[in-house]
């Protein structure tokens, strides 16, 4: 064996580099405003008492951070970090002085924000600090839902499927789990609220939840067209416009201007496809982790608040974004 050179310690390397990961990572650290979240889970974090001294609020969410974004359960997030040297960097621990937080502390701290609901805390206070610096909504709302796959096996210890998840017929195939709802600005793509259900619940039917009520223009596939639709949408953002596209019915097809119409408003529509890529092919959220609705949801929040930070965080750094 031929015997090592200084570049197995870290900062002597001649050949290295750095990595797609740690620029990632080095980004999300400038971006995220570590104080405001504290400040949302710090009243209900666990207090210094006669019993070991907890770990840190923000060392904690970004442990819980780096878990979502690399979709890691609590012990391969724990594997991780004495694995990974840019996740220990990013999380703040030096092992030559402790060691990292064992997968049950992380496994607590998900606890706590399910519990209280820090999830949408955290995508509330991310949307109104990016229109406190700047950011602006524009007159268009974008609304889309994604399924979320949940595990169909009934070979568990209590022989059946999660309770809270349900099937539904997508085309030809059906899926079980439950639906992410969005509402998305049109101009900016700025993801300005969401919904979690099962996964039979109609896509039309979470339209008030989507929408914040001051719309010019409305976007939506054909699952959001409808007369009960429109009448809904009259209550709920009288100044908006109905731009969802045309649906074809049996013996009446599409006209050609129908279809060119159609594809017009699916080049804006397309700005709510964006997220989701985000979340389920780059992030990992295509299936659920947990049982239950609530768990599931307050991980799609969380996610959520981090996507917008990622994509619309500079004004929180003092950059003007271009009008």
């Amino acid at each position: 064996m031929k015997q090592m050179t200084l570049a197995a310690v870290k900062g002597f390397e001649k050949h290295g580099r750095t990595t797609r990961k740690a620029e990632f990572l080095a980004r999300m650290d400038g971006l995220m405003p570590w104080a405001e979240f504290c400040a949302l889970i710090e009243p209900h974090y666990p207090k210094a008492g006669n019993g070991r001294p907890p770990v840190g609020v923000e060392r904690m969410l970004r442990m819980y951070c780096v878990a979502n974004w690399f979709n890691l359960s609590d012990e391969a997030c724990e594997d991780a970090l004495y694995d990974v040297a840019v996740f220990r960097d990013f999380c703040r621990f030096d092992f030559g002085r402790e060691r990292a937080p064992d997968s049950t502390t992380l496994l607590h701290f998900r606890h706590l924000m399910e519990e209280h609901k820090l999830g949408a805390a955290l995508f509330a206070k991310v949307g109104e600090l990016l229109l406190a610096n700047g950011m602006k909504l524009s007159g268009g709302t974008i609304v889309d839902a994604t399924l979320i796959a949940a595990p169909p096996s009934t070979k568990n210890q209590e022989k059946r499927r999660d309770p809270e998840m349900h099937q539904t017929k997508k085309g030809n195939e059906w899926h079980f789990g439950m639906k992410l709802h969005i509402g998305t600005d049109s101009q900016t793509g700025l993801v300005h609220s969401a919904s979690v259900t099962a996964a039979n619940v109609h896509d039309s039917h979470q339209v008030p939840n989507l929408l914040h009520g001051e719309e010019t223009r409305f976007y939506g596939d054909s699952a959001y067209r409808g007369k009960q639709q429109r009448e809904r949408l009259k209550d709920i953002a009288p100044k908006a416009k109905d731009f969802t596209n045309k649906r074809a019915y049996k013996n009446h097809p599409l006209s050609e201007a129908d279809k060119e119409t159609n594809r017009r408003k699916s080049s804006v529509r397309s700005k709510v496809e964006h997220p989701f890529l985000t979340l389920k092919r780059l992030w990992g959220f295509a299936k659920v982790r947990y049982r239950g609705l609530a768990k599931n949801a307050n991980r799609a929040f969380a996610m959520l608040a981090m996507l917008n930070i990622s994509k619309w965080g500079r004004p929180l750094m003092g950059e003007v974004r271009p009008a």
